[in-house]
């Protein structure tokens, strides 16, 4: 059985180990599905990429800012975990994990995904919950070792999401930070609006 945990938290570990700016508040773990992403015969595949902000690339913006909490205005300097357009071993396990597991039609969407209002009330095309999950559990592992309070010597949060916020990636930043720590994030998208 494969254990596509275990390989992208090492992943993301060894990338986080290359983090050194002092100012960084927060970690993006974004995974985005779109019609153009690509993966052998599937298509609107999900991509993981893992960023971060700092104060100074925020001018640093109020606590409950939407240029501090929206990724719209973030650096978007992310580095791919997984990758659609450049697939290495971890992608091809990916999508074997998603054989094993009897998650068939990877990238179909129910017409029924959306409210009268455009927000997301399905999990998105299928593979995308499921990746979703799988990364919130590898940031929750590295919340619940310490690893990030010991590499970067204070609490961050990290925020599990896609462009949109939608009510999937609430809850995966949730499970993400078992100690609270992304609670000034959650409470920024609800004064906002944004969810």
């Amino acid at each position: 059985m494969i254990d596509i945990a275990e390989k992208m938290y090492e992943k993301v570990k060894s990338i986080i180990e290359t983090w050194s700016e002092d100012d960084i508040y927060a970690i993006s773990f974004f995974v985005n599905s779109n019609e153009s992403y690509e993966y052998k015969e599937f298509s609107n595949v999900s991509y993981f990429a893992i960023s971060y902000n700092t104060e100074d690339d925020c001018d640093r913006a109020k606590k409950y800012s939407e240029e501090r909490w929206n990724y719209a205005f973030w650096r978007q300097d992310e580095i791919p975990v997984i990758d659609p357009f450049e697939p290495d071993e971890l992608t091809d396990l990916l999508f074997k994990w998603y054989e094993e597991n009897g998650i068939t039609d990877i990238g179909c969407e129910d017409e029924d995904s959306y409210d009268s209002k455009f927000n997301y009330i399905g999990k998105g095309p299928v593979g995308h919950y499921e990746l979703l999950t799988i990364v919130s559990e590898v940031a929750k592992r590295l919340q619940e070792e310490g690893y990030i309070e010991n590499h970067f010597k204070k609490k961050l949060p990290i925020i599990v999401h896609g462009l949109e916020y939608a009510w999937f990636d609430i809850e995966a930043t949730q499970k993400a930070n078992p100690n609270g720590e992304a609670d000034v994030f959650l409470k920024a998208m609800k004064k906002l609006g944004m969810v």
